[in-house]
């Protein structure tokens, strides 16, 4: 809009001088014409009453006095020049007349024998001021030519530039008030679209599959902003259903993931116990004098297998119960320390480098992180000749940091992003649960969980979470 009013102007003041100029240029061929035409008739006049006879000799006394009455009647200065173009008589005062002007230029002579309007106009400029002289023959009664009339012009167009240069102005105050009112105009137009445009760029960014999406509502929907929206909001609904399809899908892979898992895990200890009993009822024998003996054996595989599969059952069950979340205010430094005096390794040491550190936290919760986590550092001590497993706590601004570091057999870089994830694991033994649980238990409480590790050097599990934990009126704010 604003190039437009630029162009405008431009293009207007461009054409109006242009005008102006064509205008003066008529209006100065017009005039000149008009005052030869009425000099013509005065010399013609002059010329009917004059007793001499209308030889070209005779001019000099024909308009000896009638030249400069006839100039300042018609206010228009002449010249009279014989055919040879000699100067004859001039309506100026002497002291004006300058050499060159005695006689007329061959040039002149010639386009005016070959003019067929027998008129020549002569067009000249001098120190930026424009000058026309008409040529004319003068005729006697025959209309034979007997002399030359020259009407010199001077075109005087200051009062005009002046006349231009004001309404130039004029046109200039008009059109820069114009140039404001559009960018004025530009400028709400702009934030008009583009608060719409921003409203959708940002539904747009918020755009989450894991939350319920906003719709935008608009008042216009014809225009092509409408038509955007309600683009978006088909896609919102298209992606709502599609999440609640994705979810379902996610939920019956799982639970077939976990019913394969726990199927699995639960053929394993069954087989030894199937076997241990078609063994017994082979070999019963009530008559055996050591039939004690060997009940008490069969008895101690079955109870074994049993409490195999009792841990097995309490392994999925942590996995999938999640206990209710306690904000209690504790002592963390104190509850990470209490948790180690499980573990008898001399080789597990703590550093804390404040004496007490205050959070909010579920006190069991806690003691289930920092477990599970050195149990995971234990057990990746295996062939260490000095094994060494150091647990820090320190405080960050406002949130706690607890550490894990061991020196054990680390875990090779394709298995880094896997091992959170459940029944994932690279030992021979356990169910790759626990990791998992101690991921869901962090992030219940607004904390991340990271491991960095060397493969023959160690690993290092960090627990960051802040110690203020949102109360259950923020927390449905936020969700």
């Amino acid at each position: 809009m604003i190039l437009l009013v630029l162009i405008a102007s431009i293009l207007i003041s461009g054409v109006t001088i242009y005008q102006y100029r064509e205008t003066l240029k008529d209006y100065h061929a017009h005039r000149l014409e008009r005052k030869e035409e009425q000099v013509k008739q005065s010399v013609q006049n002059t010329l009917k009453n004059t007793t001499y006879a209308l030889t070209t000799e005779n001019l000099h006394l024909i308009f000896k006095d009638d030249i400069y009455e006839i100039a300042d009647v018609l206010n228009a200065p002449f010249n009279i020049y014989d055919l040879e173009g000699q100067l004859i008589k001039s309506s100026r005062p002497r002291f004006e007349i300058d050499p060159q002007s005695n006689c007329l230029d061959t040039e002149v002579l010639n386009n005016l024998a070959m003019s067929v309007t027998r008129r020549y106009l002569e067009k000249t400029s001098t120190a930026g001021d424009k000058y026309q002289a008409s040529y004319t023959y003068i005729n006697d009664k025959k209309f034979k030519p007997i002399g030359i009339l020259n009407l010199p012009y001077y075109e005087n167009n200051a009062l005009n530039d002046m006349e231009l240069r004001q309404s130039l102005m004029q046109l200039g105050w008009v059109y820069f008030l114009m140039l404001l009112i559009a960018i004025g105009l530009a400028y709400f137009i702009t934030k008009y679209i583009t608060r719409s445009l921003h409203t959708v760029s940002d539904m747009m960014f918020k755009t989450d599959l894991t939350k319920r999406n906003k719709k935008i509502i608009i008042d216009d929907l014809d225009t092509e902003i409408g038509k955007l929206v309600t683009a978006y909001n088909a896609m919102i609904d298209e992606l709502e259903q599609s999440a609640v399809k994705l979810a379902r899908s996610e939920r019956e892979q799982a639970w077939r993931e976990m019913a394969k898992q726990v199927a699995h895990e639960i053929k394993n200890p069954l087989t030894p116990m199937r076997l241990s009993v078609q063994s017994f009822q082979r070999r019963f024998d009530p008559t055996d004098p050591d039939i004690k003996k060997k009940v008490d054996e069969y008895s101690n595989t079955l109870i074994q297998q049993i409490d195999t599969m009792s841990s097995i059952a309490s392994a999925f069950s942590n996995f999938a119960k999640m206990p209710a979340q306690q904000n209690e205010t504790l002592d963390v430094v104190k509850i990470v320390r209490l948790a180690l005096d499980i573990f008898n390794e001399p080789y597990i040491h703590f550093i804390s480098d404040e004496e007490e550190i205050i959070a909010k936290w579920d006190r069991t919760q806690l003691i289930r992180v920092v477990t599970n986590l050195v149990k995971n550092a234990t057990q990746a001590m295996i062939d260490q000749p000095s094994p060494r497993i150091l647990v820090t706590v320190a405080s960050e601004g406002d949130n706690v940091k607890i550490s894990v570091a061991d020196n054990g057999i680390g875990i090779a870089d394709e298995f880094t992003e896997k091992i959170f994830e459940p029944k994932f694991t690279t030992k021979s033994s356990g169910m790759g649960l626990g990791l998992g649980m101690v991921k869901n238990m962090v992030e219940t409480y607004n904390g991340s969980i990271n491991v960095t590790s060397q493969p023959g050097k160690g690993t290092v599990f960090t627990v960051i979470f802040p110690k203020n934990q949102p109360d259950e009126d923020t927390k449905k704010a936020i969700s």
